[in-house]
């Protein structure tokens, strides 16, 4: 058995970087990872998928740049030369973390998949084969999510792709079926729509992002709508069935009709799981709720203590960003004796389709839900100088604010770089910048920042 001051499991991006930061601070650490350095934003998700929408977002601009007096009169997408980039970029970040970490005094790195025996000691089955024991007083965990598969007949005997699985494809597919009308879904769909393939998605609420305001919803829609994107609402998969070497039947249930629809691929983009059972938690003490996520309180520490989860598999909402803070929680508080917690932090977030989708504090129907008084200041895209020289006028800015304080409460961007657009409104947000400084702020023109002027002027006095 061997002794560490910490145990840290997961090298994503909360596991990662703590790990270098114990260290660094004098405790002897060792991380744990069973796959690839980095975790799902490195090698499975934020890097590999941006990375492949930018080649995506060149193909679509091709069939756009007539509108610019710029005619591409004739164009083709080199799938492998796309996922050959977008495997060197990945490598690039996963092995420059890992170099790192190999380089940091203090913390040892070990590649196998970590199981407790008991409190805070793990068992480790090593990818070369053999088997270690790790003791220490504190453990983090952060291992992560994967892909959760439904249940629907015949899925399993079909060759379904998921987020991961898709990344590898080297050829661009006829005709794909997305399971799912959300972030992954919509990304994956739009993606490989511009890259050639007949795309069909299938959401089972009655609208897409079902989460979002319904005016956002819709414009997605529309905008997605523009490209052929197939998208069924009210809709969900309810069999597989594929002869060898042929085309998949998928059986579906459309608004309580059912019909069928010939595909070559399937995409299972319905959400994540976390990856929490192999971990065997109950033999540590360490509680889970009934999805698998780990019980922590708002200092991130599980029912064990000095035992802390981090990243998606504790649960709430499963962005890097996020899980990059809980490390820096996790860290301040227990090697800087702060007294952080995660109750009222920010959670922004962005949908890299093209136009983003970038949302941060409360929208118009939580607003509603909650009763409180506000105001709702929203401007077409088609109303912004940049949008409009830019020649892509799609989508809208959106704020709700706080008609007496004069405070922005929320705000989503559904537009051309709305993800840093809804930047600026969460700095605000953070600095108390009321939306009636904003209004006759002096920002550089003709950004597309710049028409947070005329948003706010909708609002009147």
């Amino acid at each position: 058995m061997k002794t560490y001051d910490a145990i840290v499991i997961g090298a994503g991006q909360a596991g990662a970087p703590l790990a270098k930061r114990l260290a660094n601070a004098g405790l002897k650490t060792v991380i744990i990872e069973k796959r690839f350095y980095g975790g799902t934003c490195v090698n499975d998700g934020c890097t590999p998928t941006k990375t492949m929408i930018a080649s995506a977002k060149a193909a679509y601009m091709a069939t756009k740049s007539h509108e610019l007096g710029v005619p591409v009169k004739k164009f083709s997408v080199d799938m492998a030369v796309v996922k050959k980039r977008k495997d060197e970029i990945v490598l690039r970040s996963r092995n420059g973390g890992l170099k790192a970490a190999e380089k940091t005094r203090n913390l040892d790195v070990v590649f196998g998949e970590a199981s407790f025996t008991g409190e805070k000691t793990v068992e480790v089955k090593l990818n070369s084969g053999k088997v270690q024991t790790f003791k220490a007083d504190k453990v983090f965990l952060n291992p992560g999510a994967s892909p959760a598969i439904p249940e629907i007949e015949g899925l399993s005997e079909v060759q379904y792709l998921t987020s991961t699985t898709i990344l590898d494809l080297d050829y661009v597919p006829e005709h794909l079926v997305v399971l799912g009308g959300n972030y992954i879904g919509l990304e994956f769909g739009q993606m490989f729509r511009r890259f050639g393939c007949k795309v069909t998605i299938l959401e089972k609420s009655a609208r897409i992002v079902a989460h979002e305001d319904e005016d956002i919803s819709a414009e997605m829609q529309n905008i997605l709508e523009l490209e052929k994107i197939d998208i069924l609402t009210n809709t969900h998969a309810v069999k597989f069935k594929q002869k060898t070497g042929g085309k998949i039947t998928v059986t579906i249930d459309e608004k309580g009709e059912e019909r069928k629809i010939k595909c070559t691929h399937v995409l299972v983009a319905i959400g994540r799981k976390p990856q929490t059972e192999a971990l065997n938690l109950l033999s540590a003490g360490i509680e889970t709720d009934e999805d698998g996520h780990i019980k922590v309180n708002d200092k991130l520490e599980t029912s064990t203590e000095g035992v802390y989860a981090l990243g998606d598999a504790k649960g709430g909402p499963a962005f890097t960003h996020i899980s990059y803070n809980d490390y820096t929680i996790v860290y301040r508080n227990l090697i800087e004796k702060a007294n952080f917690n995660i109750n009222d932090r920010p959670v922004p977030y962005c949908m890299f389709t093209d136009p983003q989708l970038g949302r941060i504090g409360i929208d118009e129907t939580e607003a509603k839900k909650q009763g409180i008084k506000y105001k709702v200041a929203k401007l077409p895209m088609a109303h912004v100088a940049r949008a409009i020289e830019t020649g892509d006028t799609r989508g809208f800015m959106k704020a709700v604010v706080d008609p007496d304080t004069k405070k922005i409460l929320g705000a989503t961007v559904l537009g051309p770089e709305g993800g840093e657009i809804m930047t600026v409104l969460q700095m605000a947000m953070e600095g108390g910048i009321t939306y009636d400084r904003i209004r006759y702020c002096v920002f550089a023109h003709p950004l597309y920042s710049e028409s947070l002027n005329n948003l706010f002027m909708t609002l009147g006095d």
